[in-house]
């Protein structure tokens, strides 16, 4: 080793020894006649003293570093005067007293400064071999492995196999598009990269391995977002002979475990559980953020008693009044903000206006106060829960665009009120999912999660009844406002799954192609199974209070899903393309 310490490894008893250390020059003092540097790796740093009347060979070297050099010192370990401490570093009551100095390499001037104001991210990711020396970068990379070594040794101790799976597999609808790859031996065919090893890991349930698990690398063409990656890491989990129940208890102790180990965070278990239907009618939203209250409150029975056109009118026509209480708002949010900022916030989620009262000495407050009756705006008040000074803000329109809406404007107004502490964790698990929805535009059902999810079991008669009401024995792991994990019971019935098929019109031949290999697993002697994939990136990014899911991936892609550093994707040699029987043709 060309060290015998690292750089954040240095304290008090170490005084008086003669220690090598190895590292990047992170700070350039020179105080008349003595140079100090802070010595930087990722355990942290170490102020290097280079007294230069002690040791003239050194003055010319010492004088010549610059940020991001990389050097060794061989030094002795020395007290820093009194009050000359530094308590921001955890070797700040010690230096190092250099004697020999060697540059192992000297650094271009930095594209920008590690401590400084960073740049936009496009140039963070073309240089992300130096963006990676970032303090809040290595914190994330030590985080992902603590993280992923937990999770490793938990299922390890709940006796769980760790399998791997093809990353080279057959093409099958998931929901996104697959990545293909091109065979060159069998000409005009392609594998896929895997969306999930979903089809892989039910076979594995098939030949009897009870407990799967995998820190499976997944890809997705799909538009990208903050949290979303076209290739990504995921904890694959897979059981049998397990209800729901066994599943959602399993992934609590995960998670329990992972805060404490972790975070230091003790989360009661079991995790709270409410159904598809509950969240909906009261947030808005799948994925709750259930850190702060704010619920949404339907006042449909008593506006459609106003004068009201508006609110009289949708409720008439099916649609519904439904609103949110903003404590203190009143005096928070102006008109202009309400009728423009607001307004048009709204309109995103094809809401067509916004209607709000101020409550003042008990009364309703707003242009359209007049049409409502002392009766009603007292029950309007009391149904709130409001208060004077409180604002009061409604969607009238279809149930879904009310959920869309409001679940939206419930997270926005509580990130600008800072209703929540960001370092706070609240999970949860939505339930009860519908397991078909209704496609108006193509006069069709498709599957809500997949369509493998098995029904729940008072709900089978309906397959052939009212597959509207039918609920899948799905289930989402919520983490203050994301989606951390998803899953289900599968479907291990051939029967039961060709009646799913039917009613997603998916003919028996069609289903033979395309999911061939997997049904003929099922008919021989496929036990109950059911599982679960919990989002790794997305874990370490609620972990660490980020929002940008590229903060926690050593080698992130952009929004277009280029790589920065390395230029891909990129174009090949033509004798590639002619190994691969591709010829590329201009576009029209």
């Amino acid at each position: 080793m060309l060290r015998t310490h690292t750089a954040g490894e240095l304290r008090k008893s170490h005084v008086g020894q003669t220690v090598e250390l190895c590292g990047w020059v992170d700070k350039y003092r020179d105080h008349a006649g003595i140079v100090f540097i802070d010595l930087r790796d990722r355990y942290g740093k170490t102020q290097i003293k280079f007294d230069l009347a002690d040791n003239s060979e050194i003055q010319k070297q010492a004088r010549s570093l610059r940020y991001e050099d990389v050097i060794k010192v061989t030094g002795e370990v020395i007290a820093r005067p009194d009050g000359l401490s530094n308590a921001k570093l955890e070797t700040g009551e010690i230096e190092l007293r250099a004697i020999t100095l060697e540059v192992l390499n000297k650094s271009l001037t930095p594209p920008y400064m590690l401590d400084g104001d960073l740049p936009n991210e496009e140039l963070r990711l073309k240089y992300r071999f130096f963006d990676l020396r970032r303090a809040e970068l290595q914190k994330a990379m030590i985080l992902r492995h603590r993280l992923t070594k937990t999770v490793r040794d938990y299922f390890d101790e709940n006796g769980f196999l760790e399998v791997e799976t093809p990353m080279l597999g057959r093409s099958t609808p998931e929901g996104a598009r697959d990545y293909l790859v091109p065979s060159r031996v069998h000409e005009g065919s392609f594998y896929a990269l895997p969306q999930s090893p979903q089809i892989y890991k039910q076979i594995l349930m098939v030949g009897g391995y009870d407990r799967y698990f995998q820190i499976a690398r997944c890809f997705r063409d799909e538009d990208l977002r903050a949290d979303r990656q076209p290739e990504f890491t995921q904890i694959d989990v897979e059981m049998s002979f397990v209800e729901m129940n066994d599943i959602l208890t399993t992934i609590d102790g995960l998670v329990s475990t992972v805060f404490e180990k972790i975070r230091g965070v003790k989360l009661p278990t079991p995790l709270p559980r409410y159904s598809y239907r509950e969240v909906m009618d009261k947030y808005g939203s799948d994925k709750p953020d259930l850190r702060f209250g704010m619920p949404i409150v339907d006042i449909s029975d008593i506006a459609k008693e106003s004068t009201f056109g508006v609110f009289k009118e949708t409720v008439a026509a099916g649609g519904m009044i439904r609103g949110l209480t903003i404590k203190g708002g009143a005096d928070k949010y102006s008109r202009k903000m309400l009728d423009q900022d607001l307004k048009a916030f709204v309109a995103d989620f094809k809401a067509k206006g916004l209607a709000y009262f101020k409550v003042t000495d008990g009364k309703l407050d707003s242009s359209i106060a007049k049409f409502f009756d002392e009766a009603q705006q007292k029950a309007i008040i009391e149904k709130m829960e409001a208060e004077n000074g409180d604002l009061l803000v409604y969607v009238a329109d279809k149930y879904s665009v009310c959920c869309a809406a409001l679940g939206a404007l419930r997270n926005r107004i509580a990130k600008e009120q800072k209703l929540y502490d960001a370092h706070d964790f609240n999970c949860c698990w939505v339930i009860d999912f519908p397991l078909l929805n209704w496609n108006e535009d193509e006069k069709r059902w498709d599957a809500e999660h997949h369509p493998f999810c098995y029904p729940v079991k008072d709900d089978v008669e309906l397959l052939e009844t009212d597959p509207g009401k039918i609920r899948a024995q799905s289930y989402d792991l919520v983490c203050n406002g994301y989606e951390a994990a998803s899953g289900s019971i599968r479907i291990h019935d051939p029967k039961v799954q060709q009646k799913v098929f039917d009613l997603l019109n998916i003919k028996q031949e069609e289903a033979e192609r395309r999911f061939g290999f997997l049904l003929e697993a099922l008919r021989y002697g496929a036990p109950p199974h059911g599982g679960i994939a919990l989002g790794l990136d997305r874990w370490v990014m609620l972990m660490l209070g980020y929002d940008n899911i590229r903060d926690v991936i050593a080698f992130p892609k952009t929004q277009k899903a280029s790589d920065m550093l390395t230029g891909a994707p990129a174009e090949v040699d033509a004798k590639q393309l002619r190994d691969l029987h591709i010829q590329l043709k201009p576009q029209s």
